[in-house]
């Protein structure tokens, strides 16, 4: 029995042209695992497409991507301390300008 030309033939979707280099990035990844899927689901992967998705779905990869996250996590919450302390001491500094004010002492410029 002939295999049809339809049954052989990835499905072709029409996606509207990307806006950003992000996107068009985006969309040829999502390109090339649609590929990667479909050589894999006939079994015509290469080794390098095999090894590829097996190292990706290995605990430890799992796991450095979740420390990477943390790691991420931790730098924005270090920004984060940085930006209020510097916060902090400016308003501390107003503090003692308006109090040294208030006492008659006048302002640390005069």
């Amino acid at each position: 029995m002939a295999v049809s030309k339809r049954d052989d033939a990835p499905i072709k979707r029409r996606r509207p042209p990307a806006k950003t280099p992000e996107a068009r990035e985006n969309q040829l990844v999502a390109l090339a695992v649609d590929l990667a899927e479909a050589q894999l689901s006939k079994g015509t992967a290469s080794s390098q497409v095999i090894a590829h998705f097996l190292k990706i779905g290995s605990t430890k990869d799992r796991v450095e991507k979740e420390i990477l996250v943390l790691q991420k996590e931790l730098i924005q919450a270090k920004t984060e301390a940085i930006q209020s302390a510097k916060k902090t001491e400016e308003l501390y500094a107003n503090a003692l300008s308006a109090m040294r004010t208030y006492s008659g002492q006048g302002s640390v410029d005069d």
